[in-house]
């Protein structure tokens, strides 16, 4: 059984055109990430989902500097380029990631793979933002590649394409979901990055902790955010978007 990550990634977002490769410490936000995603011990790989359009050829060339594997496909059928990705890269189990989210915690990552591999094949879909208790921009999402294979034969709306899962999760009667929850209620806290407000406490946070603890986790950004409250001033007024179905 291999388990792979598939980080979606493309240059053309829309409200921070450019953004996965923006310098945070001199260094593309993208490979802050895959170095933190590196150090989660479930995964085989890591590949990132990127686009055939030309906009995305430095992504492409940050992939061949990483030695990460990258598989490119439809720029707004994203759900068709995870498909695509796990049959060339012959997944069994997804770990689906966002490439807006360079703080991603390699612990949560384990934990959603080691919780949907204990089922034995008794869940479809585990994930931390069924029910949104952690920070945005720790999203993971675990799932079979028979259920991929599934949505993106059966999906049909344009939110369900765009954005892979929730054709899975808008459907709990058919699928077995599993949510992973936190003791705390987390999600005021905005660690994603869509705009540049959210770029900038992101890069706050690293240039505070990375130097001396490349390493730091979850705890120690909640600490500095403790430690300096006025940071969160600086993007809570961002609205986070999510998929809504189509209604008729």
């Amino acid at each position: 059984m291999t388990t792979l990550a598939i980080v979606q990634a493309r240059m053309t977002s829309t409200r921070l055109p450019g953004k996965v490769l923006m310098p945070i410490l001199g260094r593309p936000m993208l490979s802050l990430q895959l170095e933190r995603m590196r150090r989660a011990k479930s995964l085989d790989g890591i590949v990132i989902a990127t686009t055939t359009t030309a906009a995305d050829e430095p992504i492409v060339a940050l992939c061949a500097r990483e030695a990460v594997p990258c598989f490119r496909g439809s720029e707004h059928d994203v759900l068709s380029r995870y498909a695509g990705a796990a049959q060339a890269l012959g997944a069994d189990t997804i770990v689906r990631i966002t490439s807006d989210c360079p703080l991603m915690e390699p612990g949560l990552i384990d934990q959603a793979v080691g919780i949907f591999h204990a089922a034995h094949g008794q869940l479809d879909y585990v994930s931390n933002m069924l029910e949104p208790r952690f920070p945005y921009g720790l999203a993971v999402e675990v799932f079979s590649r028979d259920v991929l294979e599934q949505a993106h034969r059966d999906a049909t709306q344009d939110a369900e394409r765009e954005h892979v899962t929730p054709y899975i999760y808008w459907r709990p009667a058919q699928f077995r979901l599993q949510s992973i929850t936190h003791s705390s209620d987390l999600s005021h806290h905005r660690w994603t990055v869509d705009t540049p407000e959210d770029f900038e406490l992101v890069s706050r946070i690293f240039a505070a902790l990375y130097p001396g603890n490349p390493e730091f986790d979850m705890q120690h950004v909640l600490q500095l955010l403790e430690d300096n409250p006025t940071w969160l001033d600086i993007n809570q007024h961002i609205a986070q978007k999510t998929p809504q179905p189509a209604t008729h």
